[in-house]
């Protein structure tokens, strides 16, 4: 193990994970000065953490060993970039967290790609204080509806199907920022990035 490597590694993936030097200490068990020193390449944590860290940053021990991370271990980090893969034979919705062969109803997929919504194309969000309540007035018929709605962090993911005649609207858990992702099915993948602090983000 080469701890300046191994040290900038566990860095970085705790900066992805977006946990300060003191939560990932507490969920080891151990000082944030150990960590502190990890990451300063002064020092490399105890075998007996690896499997626990791996589990942390959901990566695998040899990664930590190694001290780098290859392509597809590097889009894991940032969920925000998972891929989504809608079949129009069944409707069937398939993620992925990297590039992937995907085949549904005997036919190959294709990964969507997400268009800025704008507009009266965007989804409704309002704080609850605690929850987002998502909603929208975008028609819900047979033959023209959103599908599904993720919300999705730099962590996790969280998919809420939607079906024709329902009303959209979904209730997530609260963050101070993530990403809503939607499926038309007349018109694509549609994204809108949401804060705490100004309900949607202008970019």
């Amino acid at each position: 193990m080469d701890q300046v490597k191994t040290g900038a590694l566990i860095k970085q993936l705790r900066l992805n994970c977006g946990l300060t030097q003191k939560q990932l200490a507490e969920s080891l068990n151990v000082s944030d000065k150990a960590v502190s020193k990890w990451e300063c390449g002064n020092g490399c944590p105890d075998v007996s953490l690896l499997s626990e860290l791996s589990e942390i940053f959901g990566t695998d021990v040899q990664t930590l060993l190694s001290g780098r991370i290859d392509k597809n271990e590097s889009e894991k980090g940032n969920m925000k970039k998972l891929k989504f893969y809608v079949c129009r034979e069944c409707g069937n919705i398939i993620t992925a967290t990297s590039e992937t062969a995907v085949t549904c109803c005997g036919n190959k997929l294709a990964p969507l790609e997400p268009v800025k919504a704008e507009g009266t194309d965007m989804l409704s969000t309002e704080d609850l204080g605690g929850e987002w309540f998502i909603s929208s007035d975008h028609e819900m018929k047979k033959e023209h509806y959103i599908s599904f709605v993720a919300y999705v962090t730099d962590s996790s993911a969280m998919v809420f199907k939607q079906y024709p005649e329902w009303n959209l609207q979904v209730t997530l858990p609260f963050y101070k920022s993530g990403r809503l992702v939607w499926y038309c099915t007349q018109h694509g993948l549609f994204y809108q990035d949401i804060r705490r602090t100004s309900g949607i983000q202008k970019e």
